[in-house]
């Protein structure tokens, strides 16, 4: 239908969503709000898929992270770095970065930086839901201000990006477009507005 249409559509976006665990992040709460993201409905297009780590923490996090997930029966695809630091990590293939899942699986990838991470996700990223794990207010700043999501999150998981949470009511979808909808979408993303005056003589001065 987007193909297609000749008219504008509003298309219920895929689900890639990052999480990016800064330098400062406190692990327990980033290992505790990346098992949120990840296992509490895996199947849902705001679950967490791809897992990115600063490299200055990655020896002490990864294999935290990595056995945490494990142990909840998640399968990580790791690049080189991950595998390097959790040994029962797949390899990850190119298209893995692209992949929604919707299933209790994850690709994890260590970043040098806070640019590397932005970068990563604008590329990879369906600007749906992208959270940063931070203690830096200047990063949290950046991250917020370059990803081009429909819900940025700081230090929070993915997994609110819903209407009922968002205080919209029924829910008719989550629009990773900018015209005319965009994040979840209630029942006013799907109505206009008609304006009607009645006067008994008024001018406009």
């Amino acid at each position: 239908m987007v193909e297609h249409s000749r008219i504008p559509v509003i298309e219920t976006g895929v689900g890639n969503c990052h999480i990016f665990v800064d330098g400062s992040a406190d692990m327990e709460s980033a290992i505790a709000i990346i098992l949120n993201a990840k296992t509490q409905r895996p199947g849902v297009c705001n679950a967490c898929e791809k897992l990115l780590v600063h490299a200055d923490i990655a020896d002490v996090f990864l294999p935290q992270v990595c056995a945490a997930l494990a142990q909840a029966g998640v399968e990580i695809r790791g690049d080189a770095a991950t595998r390097a630091r959790f040994s029962a990590a797949q390899p990850a293939s190119d298209a893995d970065w692209y992949e929604e899942y919707l299933s209790l699986i994850i690709g994890i990838k260590m970043v040098a930086d806070i640019d590397e991470a932005i970068a990563h996700i604008s590329q990879y990223s369906s600007a749906h839901s992208d959270a940063i794990l931070t203690a830096s207010y200047a990063n949290a700043q950046q991250f917020v201000a370059e990803v081009d999501s429909a819900a940025v999150y700081v230090n929070a998981s993915t997994r609110f990006t819903d209407g009922e949470e968002f205080g919209l009511g029924a829910e008719m979808g989550i629009s990773t477009q900018k015209l005319h909808a965009r994040g979840p979408m209630g029942l006013t993303a799907l109505t206009s507005t008609k304006f009607v005056v009645f006067g008994d003589g008024q001018v406009r001065g």
